[in-house]
């Protein structure tokens, strides 16, 4: 059993190699704070970027409010109540985050809009001319409702498995003591649930950060809108750098943030005997009013807009031809498929790596590979080409030596998209591979040792038979992001490829909402079915 880089084998190669790679990319955009600045740079600087940062802070402040407000209030009634329909919407509640936001942004804005169908219904069914402006969403305050029906389920879920298998003696004491339900909430649920409440808003904040398809739509300038606008519009790929590397510290300072508010204060049991909050039945217009609360905003989150899509769908069937269609399909399959799956194998790498090597070099290498997921992916996108046209020079000879057209071989190919998917959601993959390793231990990895079997041997007779779960839920948790993502497809994908997000955004983009529809629906329809299947997984392996 190895303790230090002492004994190099090729897993230890392979590890170092991975997250060198992953890694690197990142380090363009903190060399581009160093680079000269150009006139664009210094006027954006001097006019705008002031309000890049102010729409972003009120985006991610009040996204993440309301989130914490909704997803809480949720998972206390889930976890502490009784009522019907409460099993029901214990998972329901999570399915808004099959709908990626820039869907849920042109939905609404669709139904919405003078002739969408709630204006229309007003005027033709009960003689209402109500002012256009009313409904107006595509906005400031429209784009935070929208992360917040959409994104809510992250704090949600996070707060409801962890306040259903609190300990009961804590709540049974507050009430014993004779706390109502509001000072029990307030003064024993709240602190309890911080750090629970903190990664579920973290996430959000990072989702909120990374999207590009509902600011661009709803014309609300970010950091993220300025970026593309600088690279595509401009043709500054300089000021492109820049702006992505002050988004990269806007994003550090919100993650000290979050480990400030987090702090040190932890809460742990007493004892070992720790039982599961028993459930309080509610009758009457109290059981009504739960189960009317989840209901309301399960179908502002996900029924309403589905029926709509779905509407949509009917109307404008055969529209877009078949073939062309199902394009879509394989080429978001494809890529979705092969980013999970390099991914789940590179973490299977670095997480037995972290295994096999002790010290604390061995905890902190695997790290820097999760610090992607905490980077937007218009960051990304701009470090990753940056970082491929670089290698694109060096490989200058070789393609003149081979007879390529061109020297811009890598930085115009599927490589470089798959790449940075890989960059952007290793963490997903890697965080439930570890998982999976703290759950099996080194018990068994070591008896196979001892019996004469090699690294290798174990790892595939051992360790992976027992890994399964962890492997199939990264596989699913990765397949899901990737077939969403929006900002990098945009920015990276290749002349001519298109996938049902990107073509789903363009549609919407070009006014074509209704055609926009069917792959939404689609993304929607494979997302759903994920994620069903990875809760009930879940909840099968806490059970």
């Amino acid at each position: 059993m190895q303790h230090r880089f002492t004994n190099i084998n090729a897993w230890t190669v392979s590890a170092v190699i991975i997250i060198f790679l992953l890694f690197l990319p990142n380090l363009t955009i903190v060399t581009g704070l160093f680079t000269p600045s150009n006139e664009n740079w210094e006027h954006m600087k001097e006019f705008v970027l002031w309000g890049f940062m102010k729409n972003s802070l009120i985006l991610t402040a009040a996204s993440a409010f309301f989130t914490i407000l909704i997803g809480l209030s949720l998972a206390w009634l889930i976890a502490q109540y009784d009522f019907p329909m409460r099993h029901f919407l214990k998972w329901a509640l999570i399915l808004p985050l099959s709908i990626p936001p820039f869907i849920g942004a042109y939905t609404y804005h669709g139904m919405l809009s003078y002739t969408g169908v709630i204006q229309t219904t007003l005027r033709e069914n009960f003689g209402m001319a109500i002012n256009p402006a009313y409904f107006d969403i595509m906005n400031l305050p429209g784009a935070v409702f929208i992360y917040t029906m959409f994104l809510f389920p992250y704090v949600y879920s996070i707060a409801q498995v962890y306040l259903s298998r609190q300990s009961a003696s804590l709540i049974e004491s507050t009430r014993i003591l004779g706390k109502g339900p509001w000072k029990t909430f307030f003064q024993v649920v709240l602190p309890i649930s911080r750090i629970s409440i903190i990664a579920g808003a973290s996430l959000v904040v990072l989702e909120v950060l990374n999207d590009y398809g509902v600011v661009k739509y709803y014309g609300v300038q970010t950091f993220t809108t300025a970026i593309f606008q600088s690279w595509f519009g401009l043709g500054d790929i300089e000021s492109a750098i820049k702006l992505a590397a002050s988004l990269m510290g806007f994003v550090i300072l919100i993650l000290m943030i979050e480990k400030i508010l987090r702090g040190r204060r932890q809460y742990s049991y007493s004892s070992t005997k720790v039982r599961p909050l028993p459930l309080i039945p509610l009758s009457g217009w109290k059981a009504a009013a739960a189960t009317g609360y989840g209901f309301v905003i399960l179908s502002l989150a996900f029924v309403i807009p589905v029926a709509q899509l779905i509407d949509w769908t009917v109307l404008t069937y055969g529209t877009i031809p078949m073939g062309e269609f199902m394009n879509y399909v394989k080429n978001s399959v494809f890529v979705a498929g092969l980013s999970a799956t390099l991914i789940i194998v590179f973490a299977l790498i670095v997480g037995n790596f972290a295994r096999m090597v002790r010290g604390r070099l061995g905890k902190l290498l695997p790290r820097l590979t999760v610090l992607g997921y905490s980077i937007p992916g218009a960051v990304i996108a701009v470090a990753v080409v940056t970082a491929f046209i670089g290698l694109d020079r060096f490989l200058t000879p070789f393609y003149v030596w081979a007879g390529f057209s061109t020297t811009l071989v890598l930085s115009v190919s599927i490589v470089l998209l798959v790449t940075a998917y890989i960059i952007r959601f290793f963490a997903i993959g890697y965080n439930s591979i570890e998982t999976g390793y703290d759950k099996i231990g080194t018990d068994f990895r070591d008896a196979s040792r001892t019996l004469g079997l090699g690294v290798t041997k174990t790892f595939f007779k051992v360790d992976m038979p027992m890994m399964k779960g962890a492997i199939i839920s990264g596989f699913i948790l990765v397949f899901i992001d990737v077939l969403k993502e929006i900002p990098l497809t945009l920015i990276l994908r290749p002349f001519n490829f298109d996938t049902l997000s990107t073509k789903a955004f363009q549609y919407a983009s070009d006014e074509k909402i209704m055609e926009a529809s069917q792959a939404s629906l689609l993304i929607i329809g494979i997302s759903a079915l994920a994620i069903v299947f990875f809760y009930k997984f879940l909840e099968r392996e806490l059970d």
